[in-house]
């Protein structure tokens, strides 16, 4: 499934294709994950993402890039959208689309910011927000293909009622290290103190430049440029830092 998307012909993976909603599941009091059925899906790599346009009635349309979510060798694709307030698109995927509800797809987009099975080294991901959601499809398509690869995951947001996939991220699979780092308001208990992500962290709780980790990093623009700075400054290969932003 997960090869033919790179495989096949690069029109076929453009063409719009009409899926509908099989069914949604909040994540968050403002995010909700979409269940699409997709016909001849052609399969994708753990990171890529889709093009979603919508049209109305008197055929205006409108389209935005979301990340995939699924494991890469399901037969279904997930969507995990965040409201953006004022947003055009977002409010309605989050608050009125429904199951038998239809929209149209294109993709898998991407080829750069993807982590396949055959990769054997440490991988370090780091989330600003809702970029945990290709992350996570590289996490979700580490187990279901079996890799061994060691995944760390630094994931950063305001406070926990925004935690995404909060039951995945708590359980951590073997081999598979998750730590929250909050900015605004952290748990009670919690040993540090709010605050944005440091270079201390990125220490704490990643991988040593000598180990030769692959990192993703996906958020907001300017969360991924200074992530993106403290990893080379640590003594990353910045070919080894893979980054994804949005915003």
């Amino acid at each position: 499934m997960a090869r033919a998307a790179v495989s096949g012909r690069l029109g076929d993976r453009l063409r719009w294709r009409v899926a509908e909603v099989a069914g949604r599941r909040m994540e968050s009091p403002t995010a909700v994950t979409l269940t699409l059925d997709v016909p001849d899906w052609p399969g994708h790599f753990a990171g890529q993402h889709v093009d979603v346009r919508l049209t109305a009635e008197d055929g205006y349309s409108t389209q935005r890039s979301y990340s995939i979510a699924s494991a890469q060798d399901g037969t279904r694709v997930e969507l995990t959208v965040q409201r953006v307030p004022e947003g055009e698109v977002s409010p309605y995927l989050v608050d009125e689309l429904v199951p038998g509800d239809q929209l149209e797809l294109r993709g898998p987009v991407g080829g750069w910011f993807v982590w396949q099975p055959e990769q054997r080294e440490p991988v370090l991901l780091v989330a600003g927000g809702s970029g945990l959601v290709p992350l996570m499809c590289m996490i979700r398509s580490r187990g279901t293909v079996g890799s061994r690869a060691p995944f760390r995951l630094l994931y950063s947001l305001r406070s926990t009622a925004e935690l995404l996939y909060g039951p995945e991220i708590r359980r951590s699979a073997p081999g598979l290290d998750a730590t929250c780092v909050y900015t605004r308001q952290a748990p009670q208990g919690a040993r540090r103190p709010p605050g944005r992500i440091t270079p201390e962290d990125l220490t704490r709780h990643g991988w040593p430049p000598d180990f030769e980790p692959t990192c993703y990093v996906c958020g907001p623009t300017g969360f991924v440029e200074k992530v993106a700075a403290y990893l080379v400054l640590l003594g990353h290969d910045p070919e080894r830092v893979r980054t994804e932003r949005f915003g």
